[in-house]
């Protein structure tokens, strides 16, 4: 199976993760607004072809830090609070000026571990991604970092755009990281790693390919985190990509013509419900 098979130019609901890396010049922690334009402009466009778009964007403590003059990524939970406090806020203004650029209208939900595990809470929040869709508005998500350490711990949202994607019944997640996509073995090590273009099952050889190590000082995210979030997203039906944010215009070519990256296979299972998988794997 190649992925030309998956006709993704026939999603209807996509949810795309950006994770820090993505959007911040490694040189200097700084968020990078010319790559911050465009991927509002591929989301956009994504919207005009008919599609429901959510996005999750890491960068609230990314931003918080630059804010504050810090030049490097703080290590206690209070701190990393009010980066995020302070970031989250200045995040959001940032994307709400480039999307009415494109006449198209963001709207912010911030997530907790309860949102998910309270059924009140989770079927609100369904609810609220469903009015925001049907308005055709874009919602962009992120962890809840300034009253909740438990987000802090998944690792550069990787999982928590996995738990968006089940919420919200998407047709694909798309994840777009500081590497191709899943490796024969860690392609920084090894240059004769050769890229997984399909993964038609999660089984323990995939698991296996899995390092927690990442090349960057602003995100959090490595491959295990990638692989737990396919494992959520497959088992909920849900298609997924891994694939290199360096040029967010990947976007449009994924719909369009090739891509390179990795698509996993959606393999639903009746079973699987996202509240039990949280409690069982967090606590």
């Amino acid at each position: 199976m190649d992925q030309k098979t998956f006709n993704l130019c026939n999603k209807k609901r996509i949810v795309v993760k950006i994770g820090s890396s993505s959007l911040n010049y490694e040189e200097t922690g700084n968020l990078n607004f010319t790559k911050l334009e465009h991927l509002v402009r591929e989301l956009c466009n994504l919207r005009n072809r008919g599609m429901d778009v959510c996005l999750v964007s890491s960068g609230a403590i990314a931003v918080g830090r630059q804010t504050l003059g810090m030049k490097e990524r703080p290590g206690d939970i209070s701190t990393k609070q009010a980066c995020a406090a302070i970031g989250q806020a200045r995040l959001m203004m940032i994307y709400q000026k480039l999307f009415s650029e494109y006449n198209q209208v963001a709207g912010q939900i911030l997530m907790t571990k309860n949102t998910m595990i309270n059924p009140v809470a989770r079927q609100n929040a369904r609810n609220t991604f469903e009015e925001l869709f049907r308005l055709g508005t874009i919602p962009i998500v992120n962890e809840n970092d300034t009253v909740s350490t438990y987000e802090m711990q998944f690792g550069d949202n990787d999982t928590l755009s996995a738990i968006v994607a089940s919420l919200v019944g998407a047709d694909l997640l798309i994840l777009l990281s500081d590497i191709d996509g899943l490796f024969t073995d860690d392609p920084r090590k090894n240059p004769a790693a050769e890229l997984i273009e399909v993964v038609e099952k999660m089984d323990s050889e995939i698991y296996r390919m899995a390092k927690a190590s990442t090349g960057s000082d602003v995100g959090t995210g490595g491959m295990a985190t990638k692989l737990t979030a396919a494992k959520i997203a497959t088992l909920s039906g849900v298609d997924m990509i891994i694939a290199n944010g360096k040029d967010v215009c990947i976007l449009h070519h994924m719909f369009e013509d090739s891509f390179v990256g990795t698509l996993f296979k959606a393999d639903k299972k009746e079973s699987f419900r996202i509240q039990d998988f949280i409690l069982e794997t967090i606590g």
